[in-house]
């Protein structure tokens, strides 16, 4: 479902340190039947570093979560603003790293199409 997307990620330097299918979880914990639905902690260490180093509970807020999904008949792929790290703390030493991410996962997005 998301081999494309784990390429477009580690070109970008992202890797994946987590993966949850969503589908599979509901389907076994409550029997629920929902579309393919997957949720990827994809990281940069050198910007989760950074970030870290301006604030260690940032921690709260990593990795980025990518999530893929079925809609309909095609693939959905979304992933968490960065920038949402500066906007939840308020520091503005969050800026450059947010902004070197969201640059580095709008490219991955991007060259999905």
């Amino acid at each position: 479902m998301h081999p494309h997307l784990r390429r477009a990620l580690a070109d970008q330097g992202f890797g994946i340190l987590t993966e949850i299918d969503v589908k599979a979880t509901l389907k076994e914990k409550l029997g629920a039947d929902v579309e393919d639905y997957v949720i990827l902690g994809a990281c940069n260490p050198p910007l989760a570093h950074r970030a870290l180093e301006a604030d260690r509970s940032i921690g709260l807020l990593l990795p980025c979560n990518v999530v893929v999904r079925r809609d309909g008949d095609r693939t959905t792929v979304q992933a968490l603003d960065p920038n949402t790290m500066v906007t939840l703390t308020g520091l503005p030493a969050l800026q450059p790293v947010a902004g070197e991410a969201t640059a580095r996962l709008d490219a991955a997005l991007a060259s999905l199409s």
